[in-house]
């Protein structure tokens, strides 16, 4: 079992920055790929961005790109979300999940995810 704490979500005015983190506990943590998703209000959920379990390679949809940057510190348990450049359409409910089984490529796709956390509003105004 794992549980997840995101944390850091907050209001910013368009062009801003947040830094959002994912707290995991257990041994396991560094062993799993993680993500970040996000579910605007009337819209479903999407990807955001991933990272593998030791942190080598990362995936971002391409609307943020270029703005948002994953990394993690498995020392802490931790996975981050650097969100620069924040634009109004960015304002969701921001969650992290955790990829089973260890050592696995992190996927898009949020079903295939299995613990997550209970999530992280970001508001940007315009």
């Amino acid at each position: 079992q794992v549980q997840l704490v995101a944390s850091g979500g907050g209001s910013v005015s368009a062009g801003g920055s947040l830094r959002l983190s994912c707290a995991g506990s257990g041994r396991a943590f560094s062993t799993y790929a993680m993500g970040w998703f996000r579910q605007a209000p009337g819209k479903e959920r999407e990807f955001v961005a991933a990272i593998t379990w030791r942190g080598g390679r990362t995936y971002y949809a391409d609307s943020v790109k270029g703005r948002f940057t994953i990394s993690r510190d498995n020392a802490k348990n931790t996975v981050y979300l650097q969100m620069n450049s924040l634009k109004p359409e960015d304002t969701a409910v921001y969650d992290c999940a955790a990829h089973v089984p260890p050592y696995s490529t992190p996927s898009v796709k949020g079903s295939e995810y299995d613990y997550w956390g209970q999530g992280t509003q970001v508001t940007v105004s315009s």
